[in-house]
Formats: structure tokens, sequence, C-alpha cells
């Protein structure tokens, strides 16, 4: 519960608890895979909700006098992702879609795709706009390591689509899992990302492209 929720009006004062903890907007399959139906456990406690939700391509906000948007991106970690672009301050949250650190994790069990997950950085793409020479312009804030801009987004999709490709031309030849995963189709990017985490992402994206 962390955070202040901020109305218009006396809203929080008049309901007590209404500024108790920040309000958290996401897509309406967030709210679906935290909650449960009645009488079923939940997968994460009340207070972790979103507050706000939205069905359809993104929810548009107004906040310290300036305006936000937030984007879905279907089925690319998982099937509730969005980004968030702060249009003035031209600084876009890109969630766990990207990352500096580490390869994207694909939750093939939730709604996450590889194609979904191309998607959602070739819109980031879209959205930034570099300074002279490709350095700075859009600031790119991803779900670990440092700030990036446009540049670092354009290298991290291209790595996605190369294994991509790799893991789909093995799939191709008939391929079993184990026999692709043998051929360690991540060795040349895994100094920088990790060989333990390509193995798994390698996993996913394979079974991202023969699920049925």
């Amino acid at each position: 519960l962390a955070g202040t929720t901020i109305t218009g009006a006396n809203v929080t004062g008049n309901l007590t608890d209404a500024a108790v903890g920040a309000q958290i907007v996401a897509h309406d399959n967030v709210l679906y895979r935290l909650s449960a139906p009645t009488g079923k456990q939940a997968a994460a406690p009340s207070g972790a909700w979103p507050t706000q939700t939205f069905t359809r391509g993104q929810r548009d906000l107004y906040f310290n006098d300036e305006p936000i948007v937030v984007q879905w991106i279907p089925a690319a970690h998982t099937d509730g992702d969005s980004i968030v672009f702060f249009r003035k301050a031209d600084v876009i949250a890109a969630g766990d879609i990207f990352s500096t650190t580490r390869y994207p994790v694909i939750d093939v069990d939730r709604g996450g795709s590889v194609e979904g997950l191309l998607n959602g950085l070739n819109r980031l793409l879209e959205l930034a706009v570099p300074k002279h020479e490709e350095e700075g312009g859009t600031y790119i804030v991803p779900s670990h390591g440092r700030i990036s801009d446009e540049f670092d987004v354009l290298e991290y999709r291209d790595m996605v689509s190369i294994v991509r490709d790799r893991v789909q031309a093995a799939i191709t030849k008939g391929q079993t899992l184990a026999q692709v995963k043998s051929g360690r189709l991540t060795r040349d990017y895994d100094d920088r990302y990790g060989a333990a985490d390509g193995e798994v992402f390698v996993e996913s994206i394979y079974r991202s492209l023969t699920k049925k």
C-alpha cells in the first residue's frame, strides 16, 4: 500500500481510507491473474491488485500537468503487459518487455509469446525519438538495468529477432526442444545476458512458436 492516491475536491478527506496506497492502473488481465473467484485462493493480496483497469488498447490519464498514455502490449511477457508513455517528460516505462541486464522472460503459460514481445519492442521504437547520431532523446526505463534510449531498444529487439529466427529454423528442421537447447543458439549474447538465462529464453521461444 505504498504511495498516496491524489484526487480532486475532498474525496480523500471524506473517505478516510481513499488516500491509502497509490492507485494502480493496469490492463484487466492483470486483475484477472492476481485475483480469484469467490472461495478460491488469490495469487496476490488484495492490496497489490489494480485499482483501475482498462480492457482495450490504452488508458489515457492527465496528472501533474502532463498527459500519460498507458498502452497494453498483448501477449508479450504475459497477457497483461503495458508500457507507460509520459509525453511531456518524453519518458517511457517499458516494464518487463525490455531489460539491459538479462534475456526477456516470456511466460507462455500466462499468455506470453515471442511475437507479442517483438511487437512491444517495435512499439517502443515507434514512440521513441532519438537525438543527434542516435544518442539521447526519449528516455526508456527498463524493468532491470540502466536508463536507455532508442538505440538500446533497437539492439535488444534485433537480438530477440535473431534468436527467434534461429529457433524457428531448428523447429523447421524437426529438432526437439532438447536438441534446440543443446545447440546454444544464444552463445554470442550469453556474455552479456547470461548463459543460464539464455537456455530458459530459448525454451520459452520454442514453446511459444510450437504452441497450438
